[in-house]
């Protein structure tokens, strides 16, 4: 019932962005903590930033900061990470979840997660 579908990956050259979406259904989005994640290949889950329920509050990982953004439009059940100057680690599958995922130390994709867009950074 609940539905988390991503959607703005691509490919595009280092330096350039992409803006990802998320559309929620099936539960109450607005009173949601929403992280997204990611996976590149071979690689594990890492968090990537999170927002609080109203949107007040940010969070990002260490090596995204200053580049990424993540907001969200809780009218229309929308999560957002606008993502500038990538880079070629950034390559990776991308997942919108809802809650808070900053201090799970073991990252673990359940039905509150999407399916994920790819986005590669490739020159």
């Amino acid at each position: 019932q609940v539905q988390l579908v991503e959607s703005g990956g691509g490919l595009v050259q280092p330096g350039g962005s992409l803006r990802l979406s998320c559309a929620a259904s099936g539960f109450t989005f607005s009173s949601y903590y929403m992280s997204w994640v990611r996976q590149a290949p071979g690689k594990g889950l890492e968090w990537v930033s999170d927002i609080s329920s109203g949107g007040g509050r940010t969070s990002y990982t260490d090596s995204v900061k200053g580049r990424f953004t993540i907001s969200r439009d809780n009218a229309k059940n929308t999560l957002y990470l606008q993502m500038n100057s990538l880079k070629p680690e950034d390559t990776a599958l991308y997942y919108c979840a809802r809650g808070s995922l900053r201090w799970v130390g073991v990252l673990r994709r359940d039905d509150y997660w999407g399916q994920g867009t790819q986005v590669t950074v490739s020159s």
